[in-house]
């Protein structure tokens, strides 16, 4: 997935890449923080940048939101690739832990991006298809190795953990506990 397909590409320039670097992970960081009534003027301060700079990377608000959800879930699919090595039951477990704590990030940016789009839209599909890509090789490599039940697929595992990262009312100590007796139950038993 390409941030050029939803988004202006990145900047070519040192600087200005930098900017623009800096302006995603203040986003990033105030959004976590603020939802949806994040002020555009605010993520320029915590970037140190000015808003005119902010504007030149991300001509509108649906821009940068955009920008940022893609850049989500283009680091959860490398941090997925960087496991190719591990143990196949730990890569798996690894990344859906990752998977885990990215859900819990995007929550403000898909709530603010409903607004401009619809869940079918071509950013989420092309999202989902790419989460889905990243994660299909470390299933299957699990199950190959005997570790994971045969009966499962990477779409049938990821909307189980994004049921279990999404409970209301859940701390991050019990999300933790219901996903390892979920993973738990993917480990394949020969009974």
């Amino acid at each position: 997935m390409s941030t050029a397909e939803t988004s202006p590409g990145r900047p070519k320039r040192a600087d200005a890449r930098r900017n623009y670097e800096k302006i995603l992970a203040a986003a990033r960081e105030s959004f976590a923080e603020g939802g949806e009534s994040t002020a555009l003027e605010e993520i320029a301060r915590r970037a140190g940048v000015g808003i005119g700079t902010l504007y030149r990377h991300f001509p509108t608000r649906q821009a940068l939101v955009e920008a940022l959800y893609v850049d989500e879930v283009e680091e959860v699919c490398r941090s997925a690739e960087q496991l190719d090595g591990a143990d196949p039951w730990e890569a798996l477990n690894a990344w859906l832990e990752r998977f885990v704590a990215y859900i819990g990030t995007k929550k403000a940016l898909a709530a603010e991006l409903l607004n401009y789009l619809d869940h079918d839209a071509p950013l989420f599909s092309t999202s989902r298809a790419a989460l889905y890509a990243a994660g299909e090789p470390l299933l299957k490599r699990a199950q190959e190795a005997g570790a994971v039940r045969p009966d499962v697929a990477i779409a049938d595992v990821i909307q189980m953990v994004i049921g279990i990262a999404k409970l209301p009312g859940a701390n991050a100590s019990q999300v933790d506990h219901i996903l390892r007796v979920a993973l738990d139950g993917l480990r394949y038993n020969a009974s």
